[in-house]
């Protein structure tokens, strides 16, 4: 805890130190700004103007801090209750401050290297490195002609890094930043794991296409005996994105990813920041703990989430909308996922999948000259089976609104309200006929 808290308070002092420079920042390359100016964007752009002017580092990075007052409940009866079933009380109070550091280094004309760090994460109480890769949007120290007329529209990354399934991770809190993202939270689904890949992208007129294949853990190990226990994985991006045009934008985009075989999938669990509902439908011990009474927000750092356990194999689909036609945002999801956890058999001892659906959409609209206020909801539901055998699909459902303020490029505060209710879960289970619902106000510097 404390080890955490140092952590928080010294990055507070680097990025004192780095707003003092701020109207001084060189641009980098095919970049992603960290603040406002990031919002909205998805992949990098395959057309930069920004020169080179030689080897250049940008140190960079987010901080977070939330104030929570939520409440949960479920309907368990009290003959039944137990310390698996009975919901830990919770008060109203500030969660710890959640810190990631990035480097950014412009190596060559076109070639950039990024880093991320988590100082400080609900999950992890060390620096943890979330991941890192190399991008190539020119390769100019080639002298090659032929390969600079063919770089015009390919992109290339290689690193351990977080993979591009979907749009809806653009959108997404990652640990402390949480600028890109206009709601407190992320999905009940949440899409999103680093492994070491490399993909490949060819963008043109409009045109978004993207071949990637990863080692499919947030892992790997080359020990003996992982051996033939897992494959790679292979995803894709195909998509069309229209540049704005009397005031409307739009992108339409469908991704899928496919691991046959692993030892421990984690599209689904790969995040190690942390869910934003501290305690939240969380019973007061956790099971599989040797009886120990476990109630610390690193251990339950998934509060308000569902992962839909297909660590074995799974097929995952995502479907995306994002429409802006001056302030006004629409951003939809819908996303198939089939697959099954290691061992996992029907009836008749034969291997067998499972299916989830997740629908999601928001929509956002945004006030001022420089879009500096906005007020939006967001649905979110997700149903699906958890064993082979389940007849009665569980689901989940969210509901969220609120509103949010840049106060300046780097600088946001939003606010949220929240309710989430879970359907079809058994009478001895802590979810059963559960609820939780309630305010978050997050406060994010981005720099």
């Amino acid at each position: 805890m404390n080890r955490k808290l140092n952590y928080a308070l010294a990055f507070v002092g680097i990025a004192a130190l780095s707003f003092q420079a701020y109207g001084q920042e060189k641009e980098m390359q095919f970049f992603r700004h960290n603040d406002q100016r990031g919002v909205g964007i998805f992949e990098t752009p395959v057309q930069d103007d920004t020169p080179f002017n030689g080897l250049y580092v940008k140190l960079g990075g987010h901080l977070t801090q939330q104030y929570q007052a939520m409440w949960h409940s479920n309907e368990v009866a009290e003959d039944s209750l137990t310390s698996l079933t009975k919901l830990i009380h919770v008060n109203n109070g500030f969660n710890l401050a959640t810190a990631n550091m990035n480097f950014d280094v412009q190596l060559e004309d076109g070639i950039r290297v990024h880093l991320v760090t988590y100082l400080s994460a609900r999950h992890h109480p060390e620096a943890w490195v979330k991941g890192g890769y190399i991008q190539f949007d020119k390769l100019t120290c080639l002298n090659n002609s032929t390969i600079d007329n063919l770089m015009e529209n390919v992109t290339i990354k290689i690193g351990h890094m977080e993979i591009n399934y979907g749009d809806a991770h653009f959108m997404r809190s990652d640990n402390a930043n949480a600028l890109y993202n206009p709601f407190v939270g992320n999905y009940i689904m949440d899409a999103f794991t680093t492994e070491v890949a490399g993909e490949i992208y060819w963008r043109k007129n409009g045109i978004i296409t993207m071949l990637g294949v990863s080692e499919g853990l947030i892992k790997p190990d080359v020990a003996s005996f992982q051996a033939n226990t897992h494959d790679p994985s292979f995803y894709g991006k195909i998509g069309y994105e229209k540049d704005p045009e009397d005031g409307l934008r739009w992108r339409v985009t469908a991704s899928h990813y496919n691991a046959m075989k692993s030892l421990r999938n984690t599209l689904y669990s790969g995040d190690r920041g942390g869910s934003r509902y501290y305690y939240m439908m969380e019973a007061e011990q956790t099971a599989g703990r040797g009886g120990v009474a476990n109630t610390s927000y690193d251990s339950q750092f998934t509060s308000g989430r569902w992962n839909p356990g297909m660590s074995n194999r799974i097929a995952a689909s995502m479907f995306n909308v994002f429409l802006k036609y001056n302030g006004l945002e629409f951003f939809g999801t819908y996303e198939i996922a089939d697959g099954q956890n290691n061992g996992e058999v029907n009836a008749d001892g034969e291997f067998a999948t499972r299916q989830y659906n997740q629908l999601g959409g928001e929509v956002i609209y945004r006030l001022g000259e420089k879009e500096d206020f906005y007020i939006g909801a967001r649905y979110n539901s997700v149903s699906g089976e958890r064993s082979v055998e389940d007849d009665q699909p569980i689901t989940i459902t969210r509901i969220q609104a609120g509103f949010g303020w840049f106060i300046a490029p780097g600088v946001l505060a939003k606010m949220n309200y929240t309710t989430q209710d879970y359907g079809d879960f058994t009478s001895l289970e802590k979810y059963y006929n559960g609820n939780f619902h309630g305010f978050t106000v997050e406060a994010v510097i981005g720099f």
